[in-house]
């Protein structure tokens, strides 16, 4: 964290704000429905199962497995108008323990090594002061 973080800042809102505080704490949080038990993501203010308001944040495990992956390019950030600097190798999707899935990067793996079901487990990025991202590793 010595250098300011320059990248994109995630938007906090009131829905999602219990996650980027659980990682904050290096504690991977969702909400889990009362009614049907579903955990989601992304947050939002009811079940998408079974539009239940009626939910409570909880901790989860942090492993899952890779369910797809890309390897970034700087095109691909170029094109979107981003900074190339310091683009992470690419982008997963993780399918965790408890069943959602999230997009994120995995860390301490080559590109060419990531492959599908690979067990992965949460990693805590502290970018900035008052930011951290939930980052994979290879488990």
């Amino acid at each position: 964290m010595s250098e300011p973080y320059t990248k994109m800042l995630p938007g906090i809102s009131n829905l999602n704000r219990p996650y980027w505080e659980g990682l904050r704490r290096h504690v991977l949080t969702l909400p889990e429905c009362d009614d049907c038990g579903l955990i989601w993501y992304a947050p939002s203010p009811w079940c998408p199962k079974c539009h239940s308001r009626n939910f409570k944040w909880i901790e989860l495990t942090g492993k899952g497995h890779v369910n797809a992956w890309s390897e970034l390019k700087g095109t691909h950030a170029t094109l979107l108008g981003a900074p190339t600097d310091g683009l992470p190798d690419n982008a997963v999707e993780i399918t965790l323990e408890e069943g959602p899935r999230l997009i994120s990067n995995l860390v301490g793996v080559e590109p060419g090594e990531i492959r599908t079901g690979m067990p992965v487990t949460v990693v805590y990025d502290d970018v900035a002061e008052d930011l951290t991202l939930a980052r994979f590793k290879p488990a």
